[in-house]
């Protein structure tokens, strides 16, 4: 299939759910894009090019560098990075999706192609015209952030408290990384604008009555944290364990769920972060969960002792 808007090769489209085999290739995508961005990272850095945020790398042209390959050795290296970055996520315009090239804010005039169907403060939702797949479109913000993220300091009442603020570029990939991996709507980043627009691309599916509980219907990958070892200032956040790392996943209220065209609940939404190792080595009773949950996801937060019994 190709994307009607990009004419790149897609494996989404409306409410169909991609089978098992496309959805691995896309979860692929997603880790091979993060892994393009730190390569991108490290490569500008050996060049001094040192970014305010990793927006000013995002956004790097293929020619950007250009003139200076012919110096070979690092910045040759910084060359073959932006290029390899720019082929997982090209640049492209608004008015390669219908929106009109002039105006305050192309994206609140009338757009022929896409209808909105939702957004909030990260990303506005829209459905096509053409075949009914959902485009998000996140918004950068100020200093060039985009998204949320997890931010952890240390608590009282909890050894850890966690917080939700600004995110950045890789922090928004890591998210639809894991939207994914959780068994989420199919999901697919598409591309980005010279505004510092990232879009992505996701399958249809009805939405939730607002303010149903989720606590009994999360994805079964998720493992509940005592809360003696975390607080955290949004929904059921859950511990989740992908490609051997630790990650904090939350905000899973029925508004980030919709059900799929096969009757699933599927996650649309969420906000995450690396777990903070650094922040609980020392922490021997939350070390010792972790290593025990990350081979059993049942154990309790004490060996041989049930949670509720503490």
């Amino acid at each position: 299939m190709q994307d009607p808007f990009t004419g790149q090769p897609t494996r989404i489209r409306g409410r169909t759910l991609p089978p098992a085999g496309e959805r691995a290739a896309l979860q692929d995508d997603h880790e091979r894009r993060l892994a393009a961005l730190a390569r991108l990272g490290a490569a500008a850095e050996k060049c001094g090019l040192r970014a305010d945020s990793d927006c000013d790398l995002v956004l790097l042209a293929e020619d950007e560098v250009s003139l200076l390959e012919s110096a070979g050795g690092e910045w040759a290296a910084l060359g073959d990075a932006i290029r390899a970055w720019r082929a997982l996520l090209p640049l492209r315009r608004l008015e390669d999706f219908g929106f009109a090239a002039q105006g305050e804010n192309p994206l609140e005039e009338p757009n022929a192609r896409l209808r909105r169907i939702g957004g909030g403060v990260e990303a506005w939702a829209f459905a096509a015209e053409a075949d009914g797949s959902v485009y998000k479109f996140y918004l950068p913000r100020e200093e060039k952030r985009i998204g949320s993220a997890f931010g952890f300091r240390r608590g009282d009442e909890a050894t850890l408290l966690a917080e939700a603020g600004l995110g950045d570029y890789g922090a928004l990939l890591e998210k639809l990384l894991l939207i994914h991996a959780l068994g989420g709507m199919a999901t697919e980043v598409v591309a980005a604008t010279p505004e510092g627009i990232l879009v992505a691309k996701q399958s249809l599916g009805e939405p939730l009555p607002q303010g149903d509980d989720m606590s009994a219907s999360l994805p079964a990958d998720l493992i509940e944290i005592p809360s003696r070892f975390l607080r955290a200032n949004r929904d059921h956040p859950r511990l989740f364990f992908l490609g051997g790392r630790a990650w904090l996943v939350a905000d899973l209220h029925a508004r980030n769920f919709v059900r799929g065209s096969d009757g699933g609940l599927r996650v649309i939404d969420l906000v995450a972060a690396p777990w903070p190792a650094e922040l609980t080595a020392r922490e021997s009773l939350i070390a010792g969960w972790l290593a025990r949950v990350r081979a059993d996801p049942t154990v309790g937060a004490l060996p041989g002792a049930r949670d509720e019994d503490l």
